[in-house]
């Protein structure tokens, strides 16, 4: 019997509502709502049916004051969200009332947000190359550190007690949590690591690079096990589906590429019309949501993300 090919005759849906372009976009824990981040400082909370059709509703969070760069679910929790913003505030919500519920405010401009993986830390970084962990509980910082290289994403590993930043010498910096003491430089790229995934087994990590290229480690041994060529500009995001065989990854190019994890080669590449700023898959589905910097006819910012791997259109 012939193999069937992966993600073929897959539809892409469109969800409008942001009044600038979508620089983020993430999951809940239990794959039934997604949320996306804009410049237009505020982030949308959508319903999405895996199987269903019709208008979607979405809850806006307003109070932000500038962009909304990053944003991340509780991964405990499928109704609490974290976003990050230029406003240097961190803020956590209510995805059903729409409600912020706590707030911090912080000493710079944020762009990168996680939750460790027992839902009890946030990592915030900031464009001045500085870690804060927030206590969720609390709300309140408890560790704070300053790096004097350029701090691209950032990531806890499954077990919550390894802690990843990517870098833009080009290495990816592994901490041991919560002591934040140096364990290991990987000497990943030639040039500055902007992303980084961890595969939802816990085998791996995944980095993507300015220089065009994802490398995946293997996270019991810290080698590099292979690597995806298929794009051929600045990787901005990747993302691990939820049974870790595929990962997707995103730039400049004119298209997503998704890859088998285990062989390395490509197996489907979504067209898209402008350049990536963040690609999730689905904790449960092969749906995978991106955003980029998607410009209409008259070259005004369009504010859509789009979800691939619906049977129909």
């Amino acid at each position: 019997m012939a193999e069937t090919i992966p993600f073929k005759n897959l539809h892409s849906r469109e969800y409008q509502g942001h009044k600038k372009k979508v620089h983020s976009v993430a999951w809940n824990c239990s794959g039934t709502k997604l949320a996306s981040g804009s410049v237009d400082q505020t982030a949308r909370i959508w319903q999405i049916e895996p199987h269903g059709h019709g208008k979607v509703k979405d809850v806006e969070l307003k109070g932000h004051t500038d962009s909304v760069d990053q944003l991340c679910w509780d991964p405990k929790h499928a109704e609490l969200i974290a976003t990050a913003s230029g406003d240097k505030t961190v803020r956590l919500w209510d995805a059903r009332s729409g409600k912020c519920s706590q707030q911090v405010e912080l000493s710079g401009e944020n762009i990168n947000i996680t939750y460790k993986t027992d839902g009890t830390h946030i990592a915030v970084g900031n464009r001045d190359d500085e870690l804060t962990i927030l206590d969720v509980r609390k709300f309140k910082p408890i560790h704070k550190r300053k790096f004097n290289y350029e701090v691209n994403e950032i990531a806890w590993n499954m077990g919550g007690d390894m802690f990843f930043l990517t870098t833009g010498n080009g290495t990816v910096e592994v901490l041991a949590y919560p002591s934040l003491q140096a364990v290991n430089t990987l000497n990943a790229h030639t040039a500055g690591c902007y992303c980084i995934a961890i595969d939802p087994l816990g085998r791996y990590f995944a980095v993507g690079s300015a220089d065009s290229l994802v490398s995946l480690w293997s996270i019991k041994e810290m080698l590099c096990l292979r690597t995806f060529t298929k794009l051929e500009w600045p990787v901005r995001t990747i993302s691990f589906n939820h049974t870790g065989d595929y990962i997707a990854s995103a730039s400049e190019d004119l298209f997503i590429d998704i890859a088998n994890v285990q062989t390395g080669r490509s197996v489907h590449q979504i067209p898209c019309r402008a350049a990536m700023n963040s690609v999730e898959w689905n904790p449960k589905h092969n749906l995978l949501a991106f955003a980029g910097d998607d410009k209409n006819k008259y070259q005004a910012d369009e504010g859509v993300f789009r979800i691939f791997g619906f049977e129909s259109a």
